[in-house]
């Protein structure tokens, strides 16, 4: 299994995280919230855990988002220890 984490960076709004965490990976506002306030703290936050290969199909989707709205939002997957 891997899991997909956001890695926090000093120019993607809060709210377009929120807004990734809640149309790609299915959490309500609360859980995005808590989800977003936790990368935005830590520096990187999980997502969520899956397969490898919707994990990887996870991480393009953000990133295609993320470039396609001019943020530099990263995104990756790494097997769960």
């Amino acid at each position: 299994m891997y899991q997909v984490v956001m890695l926090n960076d000093d120019y993607t709004p809060m709210e377009f995280v929120i807004v990734v965490l809640q149309e790609f990976f299915s959490k309500d506002r609360e859980q995005a919230t808590q989800i977003m306030l936790k990368i935005h703290l830590d520096g990187k936050g999980v997502c969520g855990v899956y397969s490898r290969d919707v994990a990887a199909t996870k991480v393009d989707q953000v990133l295609e988002a993320a470039l396609k709205a001019g943020h530099p939002l990263q995104c990756v997957s790494e097997p769960v220890e």
